[in-house]
């Protein structure tokens, strides 16, 4: 495992600098390298044995920033797309109807079933 604290210590940094070159954000250049390095983790017994396991932790960062910016434009052109639809603000007649009717008891509010008048 000191192998991995290592390429760890050696590389979180390079490859921080590299993706954060490609998304503008520090922060989510950061979590895309940590995301990366616990997936190399995770996986170490055969990462470890690549010549270059740095350059696995690489691709697989390049992966997870890339899926993360094509996510971040699906939603941006979504939200472009399907603007909420406001309804438009009631009419002052109705205004005045809903405003009465809350003024009348409920029991006179309430529609009755009456016997047709016979002929």
């Amino acid at each position: 495992m000191d192998d991995f604290d290592a390429l760890y210590a050696a590389h979180f940094t390079s490859l921080t600098t590299q993706l954060y070159a490609y998304f503008g954000d520090r922060q989510e250049a950061q979590d895309v390298v940590q995301e990366a390095f616990c997936r190399a983790w995770a996986r170490w017994r055969h990462v470890s044995a690549y010549d270059e396991p740095v350059a696995w932790v690489r691709r697989v960062a390049w992966n997870l920033a890339t899926s993360n910016v094509r996510r971040a434009r699906v939603a941006a052109t979504f939200r472009r797309r399907y603007q909420p639809v406001h309804a438009p603000p009631p009419a002052p007649d109705r205004v005045a109807l809903l405003t009465s009717q809350s003024r009348t008891a409920p029991s006179s509010r309430a529609a009755r079933d009456h016997p047709e008048p016979s002929r």
